[in-house]
């Protein structure tokens, strides 16, 4: 089992900036890529980035050159540190671990970020 946790989401105007971290514990030996995804409300959920363990990084196109992705390995974290935030970045900002030895999705409990002047 892998259990996930977020932190860091809140209030912040438009071009602000905010950094999302995600704890991984449990059984992470297989884990990988890590990922962060967002829900707006009324829309499917959708990746924003994710980071393989050799450190390879990938960006929707949404937030490419504004959100930054990274990972300590050694405290066993994922952050998602987000700049020039826009209004139609507001959305619940899950964290994700996939397993590919079992095909298996870990989820945190979703943080939620807001845009708004």
């Amino acid at each position: 089992q892998v259990q996930l946790a977020e932190s860091g989401g809140g209030l912040v105007q438009p071009g602000g900036s905010l950094r999302l971290s995600c704890v991984v514990s449990g059984s992470i030996f297989s884990i990988n890529p890590m990922s962060w995804y967002r829900q707006a409300p009324g829309k499917q959920r959708e990746l924003v980035a994710d980071i393989t363990n050799g450190g390879t990084t990938s960006y929707a196109d949404s937030v490419n050159g504004r959100f930054t992705i990274s990972r300590d390995n050694a405290k066993n974290t994922v952050d998602l540190q987000m700049s020039s935030l826009k209004r139609e970045d507001t959305a619940v900002y899950y964290c994700n671990a996939f397993d590919p030895n079992r095909s298996l999705d870990y989820w945190g409990q979703g943080t939620q970020v807001t845009v708004s002047s």
